[in-house]
């Protein structure tokens, strides 16, 4: 459970990454291990990078992310819709990332259970603001961090499909695949379904 996961700020380096998901979950599935899938993205850059440094930044994220699902969430990357593949990354960021998941705990899943829309400014800046009265780590962190994860956390919002428009901060409810919803139930995971408002 995420509750083990110290808050962290590595997100600032791995924002959704969906296409790179999908490429490492590839290889993950004909069997190549970690150090294998490294020395492939890296020599054959899998990524599409122009930059080597982004790749080794981006990476460690994705294969702790790719890392946290079972077989049956892999083969639904590759062979079900692009919707249901986003979901299940969001799904991976929230178990990789204790701070991502509680703001959509605390945040989003709050906003759309109460059919409140509206993502605001102020919404991101309260969540860190508490989080840093919380926890002494977070209270630690530079103010350029912090921006930083706010933009990500924006990001992910968006790329996931959760948030429609980053101008008017418009939510929109994920339409969660009942075969995956009852995956996630199965394997014990109902709090991230119910993190992503459903």
């Amino acid at each position: 459970m995420t509750t083990e996961l110290e808050y962290s700020a590595t997100l600032t380096g791995a924002s959704f990454l969906f296409y790179e998901f999908k490429q490492v979950v590839s290889l993950k599935i004909q069997g190549l291990g970690d150090s294998e899938i490294r020395e492939r993205v890296l020599a054959e850059n899998l990524f599409q990078y122009s930059v080597k440094a982004s790749m080794t930044r981006s990476l460690p994220s994705v294969l702790r992310r790719v890392g946290v699902l079972d077989d049956t969430l892999r083969s639904m990357v590759l062979e079900e819709s692009m919707e249901t593949g986003k979901i299940i990354n969001l799904y991976a960021i929230m178990k990789t990332d204790r701070l991502f998941f509680e703001f959509m705990n605390e945040v989003i899943r709050e906003k759309l259970e109460t059919d409140n829309y509206l993502f605001e400014k102020k919404d991101l800046n309260l969540y860190f603001t508490s989080k840093a009265e919380q926890d002494a780590g977070v209270a630690g962190w530079t103010e350029q961090t912090v921006n930083k994860l706010k933009q990500v956390f924006v990001k992910i919002l968006y790329e996931a499909g959760i948030l429609k428009d980053k101008k008017t901060g418009e939510l929109n409810r994920l339409l969660i695949d009942e075969q995956l919803k009852r995956h996630f139930i199965n394997i014990g995971d109902i709090a991230y379904v119910k993190a992503m408002g459903e």
